[in-house]
């Protein structure tokens, strides 16, 4: 996307373009419309389907299968976007469109239907897919090129974002627990709405930025149709993409039609990667070419890992954490809304990212080791040890006895956000020092596909973390649930959902279950779907030694029934699933430790592929560029 030339006379505000502040805004709102929703959308999926606050009932597997598909093609969609903006609206018009689609999109989760749902989250995944990457771009346009208040700009541009995401996590995180999440996406609409209203009366201060490219500059860089007619005439490449496709149609009619069409879509990335590499001309090119994929591994990990802050840390900090306090908050009382913590990242990139950039600066200016790829290695292996501090939660948290305490919480987070702001402000610049200057856009397209993959990432293991849930159906009259199962009597009548807890053990070879209260014997009113996966629970109580003296404990969610099918429900046995995310957490961090550890140990062959790309760099310390979990601008 070129930058474009600024009028000498636009007028100023505190010495930058009146046009950054409108942006500046718009951006605030947007994120604190994202972030919002994004703090309380999880949480809404595992809520109970009854209650005053209800929500859709889900397990945490599913909700964070979801949360991981949706925060995928959020930034799968800034490819689409780019490209919209490049040859058909151009940037300025492309925001305009992308902010009423999120508009709209917000205002329908707000409805409390299952089709508002999903099609608000479509229309938030287009909108912000229009709107993301072409704003940030934006910024760039308002500076003529060489300004020395460029970099200035774009730091005034991200405090908007992270004071966006920090305040949505505290208002709409409030709004959606404890008063109702459809009102919380419903504030996170209206901020955007404000959002779009401070971009519609700013225009008269973008005229000179963000508009279509002229004909000829639009048909510079790669054409994709180009590459894959070349692609036919590419023995190797098409063998490789043939067999890649084959496994991925395979997939998509036998298996799974998302997951097929993931892979379709890796495939064709791999394809146009392949090309790539065949049409540069020298060996400089590819060698650079080399590491940049290395780089985009990188990325996958980081974000693969970073992102259990929106699904699985977001629901350890509901379930399992102790956010009871001392005293009591105006309106919040004496516990801490579980949505708060997701305002961590946000606040403590305010606190450090200028004491860290300027660490790194520091650092160059005494010729220590301070390149792109040392940084992004070291930050994964300090946000990959942020899990240490979950594995302890993990390990202090007992059901129904005692929960984890907060600070885990907080000192993960720490971790988490110095480790992105090692990483995460020189990942995009690299990546496009290292690119092709022909495919230049192309390799910003594959950056964002690495990043939503790296969120796809993170959903698959916070999914497996959760375990796989058996299924059981209910077998009992309305005076059985109520008189041996405790269950009300209007929850019964009204055939609601609800949550059955009570205690499990092995005995003689055989399951025992009865209710947390009382030890009534529960399991003559409870069938296993699948009696194999009850035999594996008794071997593993075996195992562990779980007596009626010292059970285990069950969570049975149970959707709402009808007359002829009855109830059926989820059964998880809670210490088995606290190990697994125990295993979880560790195994995040031993796997990113390996990784960074071993990205640092090949520096010096690495550094040599990239051929001084970073050498001639000035060497006085700069502000770095850094936002919350979004490094696409």
């Amino acid at each position: 996307m070129a930058t474009q030339d600024v009028r000498a006379n636009q007028k100023e505000l505190f010495g930058h373009p009146v046009g950054l502040y409108i942006l500046f805004f718009t951006e605030m709102w947007e994120r604190f419309s994202y972030y919002g929703m994004r703090a309380i959308l999880v949480l809404y999926l595992v809520s109970a389907t009854t209650g005053g606050n209800a929500g859709l009932g889900w397990t945490g597997g599913e909700a964070i299968a979801l949360y991981g598909w949706y925060t995928m093609l959020v930034y799968v969609a800034s490819i689409p976007g780019g490209i919209i903006a490049d040859k058909l609206l151009g940037q300025k018009k492309t925001v305009l469109v992308g902010g009423i689609v999120l508009v709209v999109g917000h205002g329908i989760l707000a409805v409390e239907e299952m089709w508002a749902f999903y099609s608000g989250l479509a229309l938030i995944i287009a909108g912000v897919g229009m709107l993301k990457p072409n704003i940030s771009t934006m910024v760039g346009g308002l500076y003529k090129e060489g300004d020395i208040r460029r970099d200035k700009g774009f730091t005034i541009f991200y405090i908007g974002i992270n004071l966006g995401a920090f305040l949505s996590s505290l208002i709409v995180g409030y709004v959606g627990e404890e008063i109702g999440w459809h009102w919380g996406f419903g504030l996170a609409g209206i901020a955007m709405a404000l959002g779009l209203l401070v971009y519609l009366w700013g225009q008269k201060y973008l005229v000179n930025v963000g508009n279509l490219l002229s004909k000829a500059e639009r048909s510079e860089g790669a054409s994709l149709g180009n590459m894959f007619s070349k692609l036919l005439k590419s023995p190797l490449q098409l063998g490789i993409t043939a067999v890649l496709m084959a496994g991925s149609v395979y997939y998509l009619i036998f298996e799974s039609l998302p997951y097929g069409l993931l892979y379709i879509f890796l495939t064709l990335v791999t394809a146009l990667m392949l090309m790539v590499y065949k049409d540069l001309t020298t060996q400089i090119m590819k060698d650079r070419y080399v590491v940049m994929i290395l780089s985009f591994l990188l990325v996958v990990v980081f974000w693969g890992a970073f992102e259990q802050a929106g699904g699985l840390m977001n629901i350890y900090a509901l379930d399992k954490t102790d956010r009871s306090i001392p005293f009591d908050l105006p309106l919040i009382g004496s516990e801490v809304p579980a949505t708060w913590f997701q305002s961590l990242n946000a606040m403590f990139i305010i606190i450090f990212g200028v004491v860290i950039a300027n660490f790194w600066a520091k650092r160059k200016l005494k010729n220590k080791e301070a390149s792109s790829i040392f940084k992004m290695a070291t930050g994964v292996i300090i946000m990959g040890l942020g899990f240490i501090f979950m594995a302890m939660a993990a390990k202090s948290y007992t059901p129904y006895d005692e929960k984890a305490a907060m600070y885990w919480l907080v000192l993960a987070y720490l971790l988490h956000t110095i480790g992105e702001l090692c990483s995460s402000p020189v990942a995009l610049s690299f990546i496009t020092k290292l690119a092709p200057v022909k495919y230049a856009s192309l390799m910003m397209g594959v950056y964002f596909a690495a990043t939503g993959l790296g969120n796809k990432v993170a959903g698959v293991i916070g999914e497996f973390s959760q375990g796989e849930p058996m299924v059981v159906n209910l077998n009992a009259t309305g005076s059985q649930m109520t008189q041996n199962l405790q269950i009300n009597d209007s929850v019964v009548d009204k055939q609601q959902d609800f949550r059955l807890a009570g205690n499990v053990y092995e005995e003689n070879g055989e399951l025992k279950l009865t209710t947390l209260e009382g030890n009534e014997p529960i399991l003559d009113f409870i069938q296993f779907k699948d009696s194999e996966r009850s035999n594996e629970v008794v071997e593993t109580l075996q195992e562990e030694n779980v007596t009626a003296e010292d059970p285990y404990h069950v969570l049975i969610d149970f959707k709402q029934g009808d007359e002829k099918k009855g109830w059926s429900g989820n059964f998880i046995v809670e210490e088995i699933q606290t190990d697994m995310e125990y295993k979880t957490f560790w195994g995040i961090t031993i796997f990113t430790a390996i990784f960074g550890l071993l990205v640092i140990l090949l520096l010096k062959p690495l550094k040599r592929l990239t051929h001084g790309v970073e050498d001639n760099e000035s060497e006085l310390p700069q502000q770095e560029n850094f936002e919350l979990g979004d490094t696409q601008s």
